[in-house]
């Protein structure tokens, strides 16, 4: 049996569903939660976010920047977020969207994806604007350790239309990305798998603006923009189609307001709604 990424999170997702957690301490939410504005308040707000999440769902997404705000204290909690996420048999995306070019981006790789690493996730996001190229070490690294990387192809956010819109030989930027990346997976993925080099694709992504149509061999698709951005559970295989299989639906502020006693709670009916999404 295969242990690369693409085929854990495949495994992952038909066991518990598509709802991906994201780990976000807002500066608002550590407020309505009761927790200190500082690194102790976000360690707190992780661990009992994994806690809650740990036997609901596969897969959380704890995003980097909101522990990053409180210094070398910050990265301790998140450390420590990492790690308890990890042994409660979670699928740990760390949101980071690093991108750099050569020895620069192959250190980002290593701190993230390197077995043992103190800040060791099972995927990382990353930027493909200074070429799909420059993220080379970083597919290897992650095929080599059996980790997995996201790839930024369709964002939702208006600023990012023009860039990744705009069309060279025919093809919008986004296509050229996924493009890329699929003949990087499809080289070293067996017939039949997915591959560990995923993308995100916003869920409020409209896929014929975007340029961007089913792709092969199969790979996880991150969306975030569920729940409190806009999109639903019942909108998840009008927007995906053919690949909505392959989306981790990740939600944040719409689980995360229910507060620590509610958490469980809304995760649990969250899953029952894609669940009920899924068989249609």
């Amino acid at each position: 049996m295969s242990h690369g990424f693409g085929e854990r999170v495949r495994a992952a997702l038909a066991s518990s569903g598509p709802l991906c957690v994201g780990i976000d301490p807002h500066a608002a939410l550590l407020d309505a939660w009761g927790l200190s504005q500082d690194a102790v308040g976000v360690r707190e707000f992780g661990l009992r976010t994994v806690d809650a999440s740990a036997g609901r769902i596969g897969i959380v997404k704890p995003q980097v920047s909101f522990f990053e705000r409180f210094g070398s204290a910050g990265f301790a909690a998140l450390e420590e977020v990492l790690a308890a996420a990890r042994a409660a048999e979670l699928i740990v995306i760390a949101d980071a969207k690093r991108g750099d070019i050569g020895t620069t981006m192959d250190a980002y790789a290593a701190a993230w994806l390197t077995p043992g690493s103190p800040l060791e996730a099972d995927a990382l996001t990353v930027s493909p604007y200074l070429g799909v190229g420059a993220l080379d070490g970083v597919f290897e690294l992650a095929r080599t350790h059996g980790k997995g990387a996201f790839v930024l192809a369709a964002t939702s956010n208006q600023e990012a239309e023009r860039l990744q819109r705009s069309r060279d030989d025919g093809h919008t930027v986004s296509a050229g990305v996924i493009a890329e990346v699929s003949a990087r997976n499809a080289a070293v993925t067996p017939a039949g798998e997915w591959g560990s080099i995923g993308f995100v694709i916003g869920a409020t992504v409209d896929w014929t603006d975007a340029g961007i149509v089913p792709f092969a061999p199969g790979a996880p698709i991150l969306a975030p923009g569920f729940g409190a951005q806009g999109a639903e559970p019942a909108d998840l295989t009008a927007r995906f189609g053919a690949m909505s299989a392959h989306v981790i639906a990740s939600e944040s502020r719409s689980i995360l307001s229910a507060g620590p006693e509610g958490i469980a709670s809304a995760i649990d009916a969250r899953v029952a709604h894609y669940q009920e999404a899924v068989r249609g």
